[in-house]
């Protein structure tokens, strides 16, 4: 818009012009998806594809509408045969596939990142695929992340040497299965929000991250958020909203 009002102000664009292209809906019908090019402008990020129950045929045609505008685009849960099958229209040379976050992703646009990096602190090494796509997802939303691998309370002295730069961090993702009590641990160490992301990682009872998300939401530590199992997506979202609101009032 600032654009548009520009080109009407030094002439290029006339009054009539102008008024016709804000009548112009700010998605795109496909038919079988309305595709919100106008994320960017209210959220700070573009749409996301989520793949299961699309089909393949939907998703290419998803990516492509989300593409021809210039954005970034991030593909979740998307198996590596769609990958392929998009990587053969030859439209997208610039895409590739993060396979343990079973992401595709395509970075067209260079986003200005913050000074502060987002850590996301993982349990265990049963849990880097949702680690990796909280990672994956913040990043193309312009964050700068470090991961910290394998300190859950099995061995606690592990997380130790990591404080001084989590004490450091504006927000901390922190992704547990088992019995979750990790995000308790953390939210107990540090002054900044904690999300905690529950797994469905663990033995029998574990209720494929039922145990973890109990626990989490019954933390005794104050300043722990939890998002749904397996949410990496969503943990990742929140944290660069929190991490760039902190960012722009510095």
């Amino acid at each position: 818009m600032k654009k548009l009002f520009e080109e009407v102000k030094n002439g290029t664009v006339d009054i009539d012009e102008a008024v016709e292209k804000l009548r112009h809906l700010p998605f795109e019908d496909l038919g079988f998806a309305c595709v919100d090019h106008h994320r960017q402008i209210r959220r700070g990020f573009p749409e996301v594809i989520y793949c299961p129950n699309k089909t393949t045929e939907q998703i290419i045609k998803i990516f492509g509408s989300l593409a021809a505008k210039g954005n970034n685009v991030l593909a979740t849960r998307a198996e590596e045969h769609v990958f392929e099958a998009l990587s053969r229209t030859n439209k997208f040379p610039q895409a590739r596939y993060e396979k343990l976050a079973r992401a595709i992703v395509l970075e067209q646009k260079e986003l200005e990142g913050p000074e502060t990096v987002l850590p996301i602190v993982t349990a265990g090494t049963a849990d880097l695929p949702v680690a990796e796509e909280a990672r994956v997802t913040a990043e193309i939303m312009g964050q700068r992340t470090e991961m910290v691998c394998d300190v859950g309370v099995a061995g606690l002295h592990r997380l130790f040497g990591h404080l001084p730069k989590l004490q450091n961090a504006n927000v901390i993702i922190v992704v547990a299965g088992m019995e979750g009590a990790l995000a308790s641990v953390m939210g107990g160490l540090v002054s900044c929000p904690v999300i905690a992301v529950p797994t469905s990682v663990g033995y029998g009872s574990s209720f494929e991250g039922l145990s973890a998300l109990l626990t989490m939401l019954n933390s005794c530590a104050a300043g722990v958020s939890v998002v749904n199992i397996d949410g990496g997506f969503s943990a990742a979202v929140i944290a660069t909203l929190i991490n760039r609101k902190i960012e722009t009032n510095k």
